[in-house]
């Protein structure tokens, strides 16, 4: 018992030795104007940091984030086809895949992979 104590006081005044050392290390930074501007590339900004971007790379970019979870998906299913049945384990992936695919030739058509029209 008293070594889960004495455990728990030096965990106790680790934590609590770091978070003023924290303190005190970030209280002397100074907070000037230039370092609280934000600056493209180190140059100030020729306009402003609201201005809309395309659309088109927008959507190519959410579309990569959902094939990449897609394949992500795809891994853990092929390790567990030793252990299921065949015919099961063929019909969930051709199930998975048909989605993914007619996921894509959706995309294709609608022209959300052609980057110039």
């Amino acid at each position: 018992m008293m070594m889960i104590m004495n455990t728990m006081m030096m965990a106790l005044i680790i934590s609590m030795g770091l978070m003023m050392l924290c303190s005190i290390i970030s209280k002397s930074a100074s907070y000037d104007r230039e370092k609280m501007s934000p600056f493209e590339c180190g140059f100030d900004p020729m306009s402003s940091a609201r201005t809309p971007f395309s659309i088109q790379f927008f959507l190519i970019a959410v579309l990569f984030l959902i094939f990449d979870i897609e394949i992500a998906i795809i891994f853990p299913i092929m390790l567990i086809m030793k252990y299921s049945i065949t015919t099961t384990w063929i019909m969930t992936i051709m199930l998975f895949l048909t989605v993914l695919i007619s996921g894509l030739y959706h995309e294709w058509k609608n022209g959300v992979l052609e980057w110039s029209k």
